[in-house]
This record gives structure tokens, sequence and C-alpha cells, in this order.
């Protein structure tokens, strides 16, 4: 079965791509720029194609003979819609490493038209969101009648230029919770509390996460939030930003920043992901105020991002499902991530 990682020549396609060439596979390596693609392509003894996700005709041209795309190419604002409906109209699996609550929200409301298609959709097959997505199950196996549903992360890795991109956009359009089965837009660092990780206590705030998303769809709980440690003078700014997200949000601004994100951001190089690892922490409660905790130590999210995404376009090259939208615990199951290099078991207090 052939397939294809799109956006390859990007930070973390490219090291998608290594490895996957590491491990026997052979994806066709795609993207916009062909000098890019094709240069990494003769590097790695793969098939390359060049196209653009803006011209309908080229993009179906691209993806024949193609039965699952691994996509890579963010901001996935502008490039996972045409993306998903090629796949549709197709017949093409798609995936891919997100962590954008629209994006979530899109790939879901396709789901009749996926499985009318055959398709499988899968978004955020990577640190985006397999750790707290199966956490997230987990809670849920845990406390069947949970009402609340709290999940984060402590990961102290940099950003890559597509990671830091997708945050700027993510900074305009404010914070986001999920409140009696609704996605309900909130101030940045809507909510703060102190939260242990699985490594030490931390002063934390709820960030808008993709699970604000996905963990509906996984568990059923209504009330979601996400978070991630911040220290005082960050959480401080988080809210002072809260008064000018509308001049972020401006075109010239949005394009003015993002020309310098890819002018001065490097991802984190193979020593750093090694030397930060992630950890991951949910909470469920019910009506009656029963609490469970849960945590788990992975790797790096880059590093998570490679092997999980992997582990996911194995699970579906080896096994049919039906089509339709899934979350990855519901799409492989809820132990995905602890199979995972460098995650440890999920405990539950």
């Amino acid at each position: 079965m052939k397939w294809m990682i799109y956006g390859a020549n990007g930070y973390t396609g490219e090291l998608i791509a290594r490895e996957a060439r590491k491990r026997g596979h052979q994806p066709v390596l795609a993207g916009r720029s062909a000098p890019k693609v094709e240069s990494l392509g003769r590097e790695l003894g793969l098939e390359a194609r060049a196209f653009a996700l803006d011209d309908t005709a080229a993009l179906l041209r691209g993806l024949d003979g193609i039965a699952l795309v691994l996509h890579c190419a963010g901001p996935f604002s502008a490039t996972a819609k045409p993306m998903i409906d090629a796949c549709i109209r197709a017949g093409v699996h798609y995936l891919d490493i997100t962590g954008e609550i629209a994006v979530f929200e899109y790939a879901q409301a396709q789901s009749e038209a996926a499985r009318k298609a055959g398709v499988v959709i899968c978004p955020g097959v990577g640190f985006d969101v397999i750790p707290t997505d199966c956490v997230a199950a987990a809670l849920k196996s845990a406390l069947p009648d949970a009402t609340h549903l709290a999940l984060g992360f402590d990961s102290r890795s940099g950003f890559s230029p597509g990671t830091a991109k997708t945050s700027v956009e993510g900074l305009a359009q404010g914070g986001k919770v999920r409140r009696d089965g609704r996605i309900v837009q909130v101030p940045l660092a809507y909510s703060v509390r102190r939260i242990d990780f699985g490594d030490g206590e931390k002063l934390a705030m709820t960030i808008p996460w993709g699970d604000v998303s996905t963990a509906w769809y996984t568990t059923g709980i209504p009330n979601i939030e996400v978070y991630l440690p911040g220290s005082p003078s960050m959480i401080a700014n988080a809210r002072r930003a809260n008064g000018f997200r509308w001049l972020i949000g401006l075109a010239p601004v949005q394009r003015f920043i993002k020309r310098r994100i890819e002018k001065t951001v490097k991802g984190p190089d193979e020593m750093l992901r090694e030397k930060l690892p992630t950890h991951v922490w949910g909470e469920a409660r019910n009506s009656r105020g029963t609490v469970r905790t849960a945590r788990i130590k992975t790797s790096n999210g880059y590093s998570l991002t490679i092997t999980g995404s992997l582990a996911v376009v194995e699970h579906l090259l080896q096994n049919e499902k039906p089509g339709g939208t899934y979350t990855p615990s519901r799409l492989v199951d809820a132990e995905l991530v602890t199979r995972l290099p460098g995650s440890g078991a999920i405990s539950i207090e």
C-alpha cells in the first residue's frame, strides 16, 4: 500500500520521513516546494512529488495511487481542509499532526462523507493529541460517570516553525474550553490552578489545546479544560494579551510575525529532544465529587510525534477500519501512548 508524507520538507515532516525510511517504509515525499522535497527524496531514495493545496486538480493528481496521507504541513488552519476534502474525494485515508481545535471540528463534520467514501480521517496523531487523548480515555474507563475533565502536560522543548506559527494564530483567537458539550471562547489564561503534572506541583493556566475538541468525541464528558504550566509573569502576560488580541489577529501583523518566525525559529535538535521528557496529567470528576487523577511520562513532544504518527500509519496499513472520523485512542486503542518509546504506563489514582 503506497502512502505519502505531505509537508515532508518541514521540520517535523522530515524527521518522520527519516524515521520511516529507517524502518523500511517507502513513503512518497510531497510538498509545495519541488526543490526541497526532491532533494530529500534523492537523499533518502524515495519518490518525491510537488504540488500545492490551492489547486484542486493538481492536488488530486498528486494523490494518484496513494492509499494514505500523513499530512504534516502547517499551519493546519490553512492546509487541512483542502487535503481532507481531496482525500475523501480520492478515497485516501487522512492522518495529520495538528493540535488545532478548528481542524478537529472540521474533520468531525466530515465523518459521514468519510464513512460513505470508506475513508478514515484521524487528525492529531502526534503529541497533539495522542498522550492526552489516551489519558482521557483511561479516565473515562476509571470514572464512567465523569462530568468534568481536565487535561494538561508539562513540556519544556522549544517550538518548531510550524508550531510557533500555529501558536500565534491561537493567541489571536483567545482561549477555549468545553462547557455542557459546547466549545466556548474564554479569555487567555481563563482559569489558573496548581497542578502536579508528575514533576512537582506547578502553577498552570488553561490553553486552547486540541483536546477541548477531541476529548469530547473520545469520552462524551461535557466539560473539558486543558492546562499548561506557566510562571506568574507568563500568566500575567497572557492575561494582558487579552486586551490587544484584535491587533495580533490583523492579517498584516500575522504575516509579519510569521515571516519573523521563518527566519529565526528552529526546532529542537535530537540531543535536546532526548533530554526533555514530557509529563502528561488528567483529572476526571463526577457530580458526587469523586475524583480520579491520571499521569504518564512520555518522550519529548516532537520525538513522540515521530513515533506516534508512524505507529498510527502502521496500524492503519495493517488493519481494515470502517470509514469515518476518529480520535487516536478510538482508531487504535487507549494504550497506544504506553507502547511508544520513552513512555511509561498510565497511572490512575
